[in-house]
Parts: C-alpha cells; sequence; structure tokens
C-alpha cells in the first residue's frame, strides 16, 4: 500500500533512538520512550492560501525531522508504524554536521 499526504500534511517514520546512554547503561525497551526524531517518506501538494494559491512544504521526503511525542495519527501501513502529521506540527530539519 502506498500513501499520499493531502494539503500541508507529512508522512515519518521514526528512527530508532539510542538504547544506551552516554555512560554506556543499556535501557530496556520498556523503559524507552517513543523517539520524536523520524524520517520524512511523503508530502503533500501544500497548503493552499486565501487567495487559493499552493504554498509548497519546506520538508521534503528523505529530511530527518524533530517532532513532538504526541505530534501526529499513528497508521500501521504493510506492518510499520507512521505517523501522519501537519507540518505545523514538526520542529526542525536535521541537517548533516
Amino acid at each position: 500500500m502506498k500513501l499520499r499526504p493531502l494539503a500541508d500534511r507529512v508522512i515519518v517514520k521514526r528512527v530508532d533512538s539510542e538504547t544506551k546512554t552516554a555512560s554506556g547503561i543499556v535501557i530496556p525497551d520498556a523503559a524507552a520512550e517513543k523517539p520524536d526524531q523520524g524520517e520524512v517518506l511523503a508530502v503533500g501538494p501544500g497548503k493552499r492560501t486565501d487567495k487559493g494559491e499552493l504554498t509548497a512544504l519546506t520538508v521534503k521526503v528523505g529530511d530527518r525531522v524533530l517532532f513532538g511525542k504526541y505530534s501526529g495519527q499513528t497508521v500501521k501501513v504493510d506492518g510499520d508504524e507512521l505517523l501522519v502529521m501537519k507540518e505545523d506540527d514538526l520542529f526542525a530539519v536535521v541537517e548533516a554536521k
């Protein structure tokens, strides 16, 4: 199944966070928090302004993004857990050094 987001929505797949702390302590899966980073898998065409003009999104497929822990709607597609959220719910794009 393939998803195509509408308007200013994006589809994000959570990226697994580290299971070890900086000091080397292993965090069990049950105690680990949901990751707040993900990879953008698909973007919608953009948001319509009051004048009817289409404003393109600033994120693109492949971007690594930060978002709130409880942002978006969780959906399961082909066994993968994905998030569908508005671009406004994203906090930042993680840039490579």
